[in-house]
């Protein structure tokens, strides 16, 4: 299938951008991207620590790495994983919640150490949460910090539950939630009364400092906010465009989702 390799022409920091003929496509490479990372360290007899996120723009990916797991005996016992983000409050168990979706998606599926996965909690007491937010950072930095962060983008460009007004240097927190997010979020909840009003979130800075960073997006409905992410004005109002200023970010896209994008540079086309 067509894969085209496009670099943004307009930005010094030149955000490399991967577009894909679609989004089953482009999540292979990303697993693959990931197996050998895991494979690479393991290698050397060190863990992989790697951020993990929820939401339908992952799911490709973690279907091909319980594939490779499966079939290509990919293994998960040296990989150490922290999610972006939880709902607040929830319960584990709950089917909204992500801890839910993590083990039906992939934890359930590999021989990853349940020690080894992090995911915040969403039944602290919210008096709590502080304390457990600083906890969760320095339990990044313990391993060394994030190898790779994958992320998907939300309408109102929030990575994570990091929403418009959220600071580039922010770190893990409590946020409350816009009403686009929590209109989106109807499909799993149903009643927008249910929908939980907060989450915890790694911060825009916790994610920055990863070594490598991710950003996938797919269909149409994403085009317009990738457009802003990729070319626009760094922004708090557009929190994924602070990702322009790392030299360790890719942008993996769907033709679809890059369809609006016009600052671009064909580098290389193959099939």
């Amino acid at each position: 299938m067509l894969r085209l390799n496009l670099l943004e022409e307009t930005r010094s920091e030149k955000s490399v951008v991967n577009v894909y003929s679609n989004q089953e496509t482009a999540s292979k490479s990303v697993a693959k991207r990931i197996a050998t990372l895991i494979q690479k360290k393991q290698s050397i007899g060190k863990k992989t620590v790697l951020g993990l996120a929820t939401g339908a723009t992952p799911i490709y990916v973690y279907l091909e790495l319980i594939r490779l797991h499966k079939e290509e005996g990919l293994s998960f016992k040296d990989v150490v994983t922290f999610n972006l983000d939880e709902y607040y409050p929830m319960q584990p168990d709950a089917k909204q919640s992500y801890v839910s979706f993590m083990n039906t998606n992939l934890f359930d599926h590999i021989d990853i150490d349940r020690e080894n996965i992090h995911i915040p909690n969403g039944t602290l007491n919210e008096n709590e949460v502080a304390e457990f937010c600083l906890a969760y950072e320095r339990k990044i930095t313990s391993y060394g910090g994030l190898d790779l962060q994958i992320l998907g983008i939300g309408r109102t460009g929030h990575i994570g539950f990091n929403e418009p007004g959220s600071a580039p240097n922010s770190s893990t927190r409590l946020v409350m939630l816009s009403d686009i997010t929590r209109r989106d979020a109807l499909r799993d909840f149903g009643d927008k009364k249910d929908v939980p009003t907060k989450a915890i979130t790694m911060g825009v800075g916790t994610i920055f400092k990863a070594k490598q960073i991710i950003l996938m997006a797919w269909n149409k409905k994403k085009a317009s906010i990738i457009k802003k992410a990729v070319e626009g004005e760094l922004s708090s109002e557009v929190p994924a465009t602070f990702l322009q200023l790392s030299e360790n970010v890719e942008f993996v896209l769907d033709e679809d989702a890059a369809s609006e994008l016009t600052h671009l540079m064909v580098l290389k086309k193959s099939k």
